[in-house]
């Protein structure tokens, strides 16, 4: 007998409204396997075609807001993630979430219709889709006439393209369940119907019967027959006890109902129609639509997957290399902007969404990984004391959520490394870190040594010339990475005032992004165009990615990251997250256009490397600065360009001391 595969490891809830998703998050808590199972509710922000996805964004962090209430419902020891995408449909987005996530299950919520409307709206869809049922038709009052679904458009939807399991529940109230009740006949479905039964029944110490409906008048020779086939069914598929039910009946949906009158629940697999029928509308068959239509109970109808038929095997294999074409062409007829706008509704966070601390401990422990705070200081002692105090204090000692802080200077000349200390950070001098391979001066040196230094499986890194530093700079970029398993690299952005003759003016800051960055991004690397601060010394990233890419080390650093990781691992790997206000250091015109000359150097660097340009070889690293005054009248000659390290995983000595590390 081929071995029952497990119960599923991955299930997908799309969700509406959070007030009526807790029945459906203790369903799929009790359907998950319990070996390493996991739960994530769904939200879909619908975005019309007549405007661009990126309008999205904002109801993209409340839904991501409403999905926290979620959960609460989540019984203890179950693991709830709260996703948003963003789409034009729902449908489409649930079904590109599930295949992103590879979803075992997806689970549905269905109020149901009265007065020949839907009254109920699905777990996804809202006015569209009841707005499309309503063109369709649906809603005649009589669930079993073959016109459209008993369900909504957006469930038929995902039906028709789901690559993976569906279980629709239709939601009523539900008291204490007892006696589970699954009508029967045979086939994957009602395999899966048992499977779902045995979960349920052992959460609530509940009784299985599993039925099955027969033609009255048989013949006792084939009521025999009838009887065993069903308890060799039982035999076959109960994974816990079940008690088996023939009944006699001439009419099968009524038998059903009469017998569901009985019990707490039905669950019900999905019957298959005659190909071509009128009734091929009922994705899950006429007698699971009606019964869930009509019943009392609470009902789940659930469907497999479609299998391949062996014999159409030879068939798809001969239509794989157009539909592959045809998708590439797909692919590539997407304009950058409507990416790139996807991208920024879907993964631009606020720091807000991940303010309960105790919560990203939860995921993290969860996750089994370490987080590793860095903070690179050069002259920074008007400043690094109530940082480090700060992140000790609120991130370490309240809640065990960063496992690592460091403090990677470069040579300060004042009291910045003593108030490190004393306040509990561990200091590092980065030219002391890996002297064999020499020292450069700049920030990104110092970054690149850090991830030497430090050992957190993400790494946080945030500027430490910040006035009005708070937590959220680093529990802000490290939350994205903790909550949504598909990023990898998280770029803060806040407001930025500057100081003019004293005065503290909003909206200044910023002047290199502005001016420099933004122009050479849009024009070169259009796809990371959605980014608010590219520039931002706030980020956070995964060492597996780190340790991959290299790092400029000067002022290109940032920008660095940026194009190597969007090239190396999709723009979807990326996100940014809102941290407000940020109050720091201003820098003077003339270092401004410095760091401006070095980060157009490196994205000149990387167009050469990548052949889509020949303009490196024809510029200078060297910047000519004129001076003129009462008294003087020269030209100053400073040689500026960043040199760049290697990926770290390149370096033996991090090899060996990251197996050191794994072997400890």
């Amino acid at each position: 007998m081929t071995p029952r595969p497990p119960l599923p490891g991955r299930i997908l809830i799309p969700v509406a409204n959070p007030a009526t998703a807790e029945e459906l998050i203790r369903i799929g808590a009790a359907l998950l396997d319990p070996r390493d199972g996991e739960l994530t509710a769904l939200g879909i922000v619908e975005v019309p075609e007549e405007m661009p996805l990126s309008e999205g964004a904002t109801k993209a962090r409340q839904a991501r807001r409403l999905l926290q209430k979620v959960l609460d419902y989540a019984p203890e020891g179950t693991h709830v993630r709260p996703v948003v995408r963003i789409g034009r449909r729902a449908a489409e987005g649930i079904v590109e979430a599930a295949i992103e996530l590879e979803a075992d299950l997806v689970i549905f919520g269905w109020g149901g219709r009265t007065g020949g409307r839907a009254s109920g709206r699905s777990a996804v869809g809202g006015r569209a889709a009841a707005a499309a049922a309503a063109k369709a038709g649906a809603g005649n009052g009589d669930p079993a006439t073959p016109t459209a679904s008993v369900f909504s458009p957006t469930i038929d939807a995902v039906v028709r393209e789901s690559p993976c399991d569906i279980a629709v529940v239709k939601q009523r109230p539900m008291a204490e369940i007892r006696r589970i009740l699954v009508p029967v006949r045979g086939g994957p479905h009602a395999e899966l119907a048992l499977d779902f039964a045995d979960a349920l029944a052992r959460r609530h110490g509940a009784r299985v019967t599993v039925l099955h409906v027969v033609p009255p008048g048989l013949t006792p020779a084939v009521r025999a027959q009838a009887e065993h086939a069903l308890a060799t069914f039982l035999k076959l598929h109960a994974r816990g006890h079940a008690d088996g039910l023939l009944r006699e009946a001439p009419n099968v949906r009524n038998a059903i109902l009469r017998e569901a009158e009985k019990s707490d629940l039905v669950i019900m697999g999905a019957s298959a129609a005659p190909e071509g029928s009128v009734v091929e509308n009922f994705l899950f068959g006429v007698l699971p639509e009606t019964i869930a239509a009509r019943a009392r109970p609470p009902v789940i109808v659930v469907k497999t997957r479609e299998r391949i038929d062996r014999s159409t095997f030879e068939e798809l294999a001969a239509r794989a290399e157009s539909l592959a074409a045809a998708e590439r062409a797909a692919e590539e007829s997407r304009a950058v902007p409507a990416r790139v706008e996807r991208w920024f509704g879907e993964s631009n966070f606020h720091h807000a969404e991940f303010r309960d601390l105790r919560r990203l401990v939860a995921l993290k422990e969860k996750q089994g990984v370490t987080v590793s705070l860095v903070l690179p200081t050069l002259n920074e002692a008007a400043t690094i004391g109530p940082i480090v105090r700060r992140a000790r204090m609120l991130l370490m000692d309240a809640v065990p959520l960063v496992d690592e802080l460091l403090v990677i200077d470069s040579a300060s000349d004042d009291a910045t490394c003593e108030i490190a200390a004393h306040e509990g950070a561990r200091v590092v001098q980065h030219a002391d870190v890996l002297t064999r391979y020499g020292s450069y001066r700049g920030k990104g040196e110092a970054l690149w040594k850090s991830l030497f230094e430090s050992s957190g499986d993400i790494v946080v890194w945030c500027d430490t010339d910040v006035r009005n530093w708070h937590p959220r700079m680093a529990y802000g970029t490290l939350g994205p990475l903790l909550m949504e398993p598909r990023i990898q690299y998280v770029k803060g952005y806040y407001q930025r005032p500057i100081v003019e003759d004293g005065v503290l003016r909003e909206g200044g800051g910023g002047r290199v992004t502005e001016l420099v960055a933004r122009p050479l991004i849009n024009l070169f690397y259009p796809d990371l165009s959605g980014f608010i601060q590219p520039l931002a010394g706030e980020y956070a990233g995964r060492r597996s990615l780190l340790e991959t890419i290299p790092f400029f080390t000067g002022y290109a650093v940032e920008i660095g990251h940026l194009i190597d990781i969007a090239e190396r691992a999709g723009l979807e790997a990326l996100g940014q997250v809102d941290l407000e206000r940020r109050i720091h250091r201003n820098q003077e015109l003339e270092g401004l256009s410095r760091m401006s000359f070095v980060i157009i150097q490196a994205v000149m660097k990387r167009l050469e490397e990548r052949r889509r340009a020949r303009l490196f070889a024809e510029m200078g690293s060297t910047m000519k600065l004129p001076r003129s005054g009462a008294d003087r009248l020269g030209l100053e000659i400073i040689e500026l360009a960043d040199r760049e390290r290697p990926p770290m995983i390149r370096i033996p000595e991090y090899l060996e001391k990251r197996a050191a590390h794994a072997g400890g």
